[in-house]
């Protein structure tokens, strides 16, 4: 009686275990239980602890409540211009009532992918091949449109929809590949002869410019050269003159000095001619003297040279006698010569040079630097023939009452003249 006693306890007690498994339920989150009783719907459990009638109630299918997403295999569609692709599409969707995802349909998994299906065929055979490939977005709207008002009665809200892919047959992206190929080599082509042109636009304008820079710089060059080549003549007449003038004066001093000399010494008719015959291997020392002959009646023209300009004396010897009444020599104009020894450059002309090398150095504008290219300024121009304040405005110099006048050079020492190798009387310094 014990044993079966035992037996008995046993048996209550694994049954009120099964009975109290049967009767709690634990739903996790964002899952819900489709309950039944009797075969009947009676509710949906929610996540959490849920308590049932063991025996009465049966859990008929688990549903996830979370965003699922599905890819389906590539599905053959046919284009408008009678293509073949493979187009892959995933399908993003959300169960919002629990009840109808069971009850409405056997399986929404499957319901979905068939209508994806359909509709996507439905859409791509009204498109051309072109119109697919570059047409995605358009797909996948009208796509989700579909779904989500087909699957509205399912308790499911499609959430987006995208195709993942689209295969168009291997000869049509061998036709494809060559047009791409085709229209790559068009633009480098192009690309290519716009970079020839633009090269040879900026050769040729670099070829103007420098021509144009070469033209000025020859034309500062040769305004400089002339300028340089009339000062080079003016300065070196001057000193042609002012030498002349010197060697002149100094020829005039020393026939004056020998000729004082000679009336100083009283000379006689043999003095005359000893000095004569003394001079005569002097001027015999050129290379085409070769015969000299002195002439028979010499004598007699010295003795008339001194009887016509000595007196004789009680020796029978005619002797220079100098005129009781001198005359002093004729006076020179020193004042009207003294500015022919003036070394000193002009003002102006030292200005209007300055001007023409600030304008040589100066860098010419062009299309390739700044705005405002052009020739000569016509002040610089205007300076050149002789109006330095001009230049000096438009160099930014200061005029000549302020400018430094530049220094004197060095007078170099005259040869002849007065004393001492100096200058004439009556020649100052300017």
């Amino acid at each position: 009686m014990e044993a079966t006693a035992l037996i008995v306890l046993i048996v209550i007690v694994l049954f009120v275990a099964v009975v109290l498994f049967k009767a709690i339920m634990v739903v996790p989150q964002a899952q819900a239980a489709v309950i039944e009783r009797l075969g009947k719907f009676k509710a949906v459990a929610p996540p959490g602890l849920n308590f049932l009638v063991p025996f009465l109630d049966k859990v008929r299918a688990r549903i996830d409540l979370r965003e699922q997403v599905v890819s389906f295999p590539p599905q053959p569609v046919i284009t408008q211009d009678n293509l073949t692709v493979s187009i892959d599409t995933v399908v993003y969707f959300q169960v919002t009532d629990s009840r109808a995802a069971v009850y409405e349909i056997s399986n929404y998994i499957v319901g979905v992918e068939q209508l994806t299906t359909t509709t996507l065929r439905n859409l791509v055979g009204g498109m051309s091949l072109e119109e697919t490939l570059t047409s995605r977005d358009q797909i996948n709207q009208q796509l989700r449109g579909v779904l989500d008002e087909a699957t509205g009665r399912w308790g499911i809200r499609v959430a987006r929809v995208e195709l993942k892919a689209i295969d168009p047959p291997p000869s049509i992206q061998d036709s494809m590949e060559k047009q791409m190929r085709a229209d790559r080599e068009k633009r480098a082509m192009i690309l290519n002869a716009e970079g020839d042109r633009e090269s040879a636009i900026k050769k040729a304008e670099g070829q103007k410019q420098s021509q144009i820079l070469a033209a000025e710089g020859a034309k500062q060059a040769a305004i400089l050269s002339a300028e340089a080549e009339r000062q080079s003549r003016i300065l070196r007449a001057q000193g042609e003159r002012a030498a002349r003038y010197l060697q002149a004066q100094g020829q005039a001093k020393a026939i004056e000095k020998v000729f004082a000399a000679i009336k100083a010494g009283r000379p006689t008719p043999e003095v005359l001619a000893y000095q004569y015959l003394q001079t005569l291997p002097q001027m015999a020392q050129g290379d085409a003297n070769k015969v000299w002959l002195v002439p028979s009646d010499y004598g007699k023209a010295l003795e008339g040279f001194a009887r016509s300009l000595g007196k004789q004396d009680g020796d029978g010897v005619f002797r220079y006698e100098p005129p009781e009444e001198t005359t002093e020599p004729p006076h020179l104009d020193e004042d009207e010569v003294a500015s022919w020894f003036d070394t000193s450059t002009d003002p102006e002309v030292a200005e209007a040079v300055r001007a023409a090398e600030a304008v040589a150095r100066k860098e010419v504008e062009g299309p390739m630097t700044t705005p405002g290219s052009g020739p000569v300024p016509p002040a610089v121009a205007k300076t050149l023939k002789g109006d330095p304040s001009e230049a000096q405005k438009v160099l930014g110099e200061k005029p000549d009452n302020e400018a430094q006048q530049p220094p004197n050079p060095p007078r170099p020492p005259a040869s002849g003249g007065g004393p001492q190798g100096g200058p004439p009387p009556g020649y100052s310094q300017p």
